[in-house]
């Protein structure tokens, strides 16, 4: 992995979190513990931060940035993101807030000041444009995005399995990183 300090910030890791050895992580990141960060993964907070939560799973060819402060929005916009968040492939976070137990489809793109409550599922190819506000508890789909229908009790559940299931597969990559290790 890429892990780079920039302006006197240097990203922080939690517990059992692991980060791919083909990721970028850059300046004032916090990732949360049981965390995971898949291959060609960029996370770049230079010019504002960015926040993980615990068990959550950042997958592969995703991008994940901030909003900088200036004239135009005096105090920008942090990225956050909360726990038990399932980020699909090739996805773009740019200067949002998403709250826990959310599923963010493969490629969907989430813009500056979006803020997507807990319990939200967004489909695939979605975009969410800017100062956009989803609701929990419903699904989302389109470009621009649209409330498609309220969520049903195994898609809640499935919250918890797709956060589980993350964990349990990234401590498997690093039990077998430990393992390459010894005897080095």
């Amino acid at each position: 992995m890429v892990m780079k300090s920039f302006r006197g910030n240097t990203p922080q890791l939690g517990e059992r979190v692991w980060v791919d050895d083909n990721a970028v992580v850059i300046g004032d990141v916090i990732i949360g513990d049981d965390s995971s960060v898949w291959p060609l993964v960029a996370i770049r907070g230079d010019m504002h931060r960015i926040r993980i939560g615990k068990r959550t799973s950042i997958q592969d060819n995703s991008c994940l940035h901030i909003t900088h402060a200036s004239t135009y929005k005096p105090e920008g916009h942090p990225l956050t993101i909360g726990d038990d968040v399932t980020v699909g492939h090739m996805a773009m976070l740019h200067g949002c807030t998403i709250g826990s137990r959310v599923l963010v489809g493969m490629g969907t793109t989430i813009l500056d000041g979006a803020i997507i409550e807990d319990e939200v599922i967004i489909g695939a190819g979605s975009l969410v444009p800017p100062g956009k506000r989803l609701e929990t508890g419903f699904m989302y789909m389109g470009s621009p995005v649209k409330q498609i229908r309220p969520l049903k009790v195994k898609e809640i559940e499935y919250f918890q399995y797709a956060g589980l299931n993350y964990v349990k597969l990234k401590d498997e990559y690093l039990a077998e990183a430990e393992d390459s290790n010894i005897g080095q």
